[in-house]
């Protein structure tokens, strides 16, 4: 697992430990693929990339900086997708952007230090690996895929407070078929 020196957790009022990520895609049109990294703690699964917030930061920042340690890819931050919560083991609040990236780089800090890999999946495909032990993430691509495109209208990232009304729980997409959750 990795684990960063001096790391400093943060959490909201409610004890959730605030973290952000971003859906990476190659165009602004969201539609085509989505890059998915390897888990730290378990390097034959891959995840959403995001960690933790530093105190201090906005989440935006948050999930740019996330997405470069993890990834080694800089971009063009856009909309929010969400807030979602993972209540039952780890009571995580995950503000989930979206990014187009613009830039790749050959090494990063997080393929130097762990080895740790990236690839791009067709997005069914990244839902179908994401729900065998991250469901959590794969709710995050059911999500987009629910008409939430990039021309919405909602195209601003507003900074939201940790009270905001905009989270997704698995109980509200719980029991639902997958094609329309």
């Amino acid at each position: 697992m990795k684990f960063k020196p001096n790391q400093t957790r943060t959490y909201g009022r409610e004890g959730f430990k605030k973290r952000a990520a971003c859906l990476c895609f190659r165009s602004e049109e969201e539609d085509e693929v989505v890059l998915l990294v390897s888990s730290s703690r378990y390097p034959d699964q891959w995840i959403v990339p995001g960690g933790g917030m530093e105190p201090e930061e906005e989440p935006g920042g948050a999930a740019v900086r996330e997405v470069y340690e993890e990834a080694g890819v800089k971009g063009k931050l856009g909309r929010l997708l969400g807030v979602f919560e993972q209540n039952q083991d780890r009571k995580h609040r995950t503000y989930v952007y979206v990014l187009t990236v613009t830039e790749i780089l050959e090494d990063w800090e997080d393929s130097v230090n762990i080895g740790r890999k990236r690839e791009w999946f067709k997005v069914e495909d990244a839902i179908k690996v994401l729900q065998c032990h991250k469901p959590v993430h794969a709710e995050y691509l059911e999500k987009l895929k629910l008409g939430c495109s990039p021309t919405n209208g909602n195209s601003t990232v507003p900074s939201l407070p940790d009270n905001n009304g905009l989270f997704v729980t698995a109980a509200q997409t719980s029991g639902l078929p997958s094609g329309i959750r």
